[in-house]
């Protein structure tokens, strides 16, 4: 498994409160493959979010998928919600209109709590998440195709002590962290001290290597 798998993986082993679930889901469907008001669509090689994942929902929103993937199937493990009224539902507990909404953003009312905000980033990751292996390099990455949605979580995580930059690509929003200390804070906080005890180990191995 790859570094960034095994971070996920300790990801999904944290416990959330209802406010919180409902908090972790809406930064998972923010950076999901698709979330519109006809089809949401969440696809993910994580086997431990594949699990996480349908609990969250129920217990956040009351809400099953309507696809799931088969029992051992390997490979992308894709999630779908097409029924209309589940979709309509989930969207109203976000504060969206989807027959009005022209685009995507955070609805800052849904992440008042400090305990929710963390969810929320740590639901980003999750989903549209990648830190790569810290003895090659530090970098740490949050990707969505909404740009309201990647600013507003930059706001968020600028008002949380963090100070990550921002870029765009193939029409994609990336919020970056490229410090390794940056990078060790942020996996704590999002709930993966594991993780970023291995990135700390990483740099003091690389720095006696070089002395």
């Amino acid at each position: 498994m790859s570094f960034s798998s095994d971070t996920k993986k300790e990801l999904c082993k944290s416990n959330s409160r209802p406010c919180c679930a409902l908090a972790e889901i809406y930064g998972i469907l923010l950076y999901c493959n698709t979330f519109t008001s006809r089809e949401i669509k969440v696809v993910t090689e994580s086997r431990e979010l594949a699990r996480r994942l349908p609990r969250l929902m129920k217990r956040a929103l009351g809400v099953t998928f309507d696809t799931k993937p088969a029992e051992g199937e390997r490979g992308k493990l894709t999630f779908g919600i097409s029924d209309p009224e589940k979709i309509k539902k989930i969207f109203a507990a976000y504060g969206y209109d989807g027959d009005k909404m022209i685009a995507h953003h955070v609805n800052l009312s849904v992440l008042e709590e400090d305990c929710c905000r963390v969810s929320f980033i740590r639901g980003a990751f999750l989903s549209g998440g990648s830190v790569t292996d810290p003895m090659k390099r530090y970098h740490l990455e949050l990707v969505t195709d909404h740009y309201n949605v990647s600013r507003g979580t930059l706001a968020l995580l600028l008002d949380m002590g963090f100070s990550p930059k921002d870029t765009a690509r193939n029409g994609n929003y990336i919020i970056y962290f490229k410090q390794s200390e940056a990078i060790e804070d942020f996996l704590t906080t999002i709930g993966a001290p594991v993780a970023a005890m291995k990135v700390m180990s990483a740099k003091s191995e690389k720095e006696m290597r070089n002395s």
